[in-house]
């Protein structure tokens, strides 16, 4: 997959996003030097590239709803609960980097990681929190439907999140 590099990243960063270390990204991006240069393209190994995916996700924050596409096509909406107004949900374009099966405390039976550290898409251990601007800024999914949407969409699939 590449990654372009957008203000204020760092190669830490980057690899912190992408859950990889930075040997790897610069094994990745032989000559590469420390210093990043915005709209430089970047390597992240072990990731496809979201083109070959043939899902995708797009979340509204403000009507609370994932939907999931199949080769460009609506295919299912499912509602989510999103981040508080002091923890907000992310908006911009992600991708699933990896996954985490009955991660416990509050996330449900999985966690699918986002490529920025510290957000997913989970599930929960509080069904009545769906609809509602409650999570850490995470995306917060009923668990049989979090199960449903991992089990099509593999890591490298593009998540667009919108206000």
């Amino acid at each position: 997959m590449i990654h372009t590099v957008k203000a204020g990243e760092t190669l830490h960063s980057i690899a912190e996003d992408y859950r990889v270390s930075i040997r790897s990204l610069y094994t990745a991006n032989p000559g590469i030097g420390d210093y990043l240069y915005i709209g430089q393209k970047l390597q992240i190994p072990g990731l496809p590239d979201p083109n070959t995916i043939s899902y995708s996700i797009h979340v509204s924050v403000r009507k609370k709803q994932l939907a999931l596409y199949h080769n460009g096509r609506f295919e299912k909406i499912f509602p989510i609960a999103t981040g508080s107004m002091l923890t907000r949900t992310p908006v911009g374009d992600f991708v699933i980097v990896n996954r985490q099966y009955n991660p416990g405390g509050p996330f449900g039976v999985i966690w699918l990681s986002l490529s920025k550290k510290g957000y997913g898409i989970h599930g929960t251990n509080d069904p009545s929190s769906i609809g509602k601007a409650v999570s850490h800024g995470c995306i917060r999914m009923h668990n049989r439907d979090v199960l449903q949407l991992a089990e099509k969409v593999p890591n490298g699939t593009r998540v667009i999140i919108q206000p």
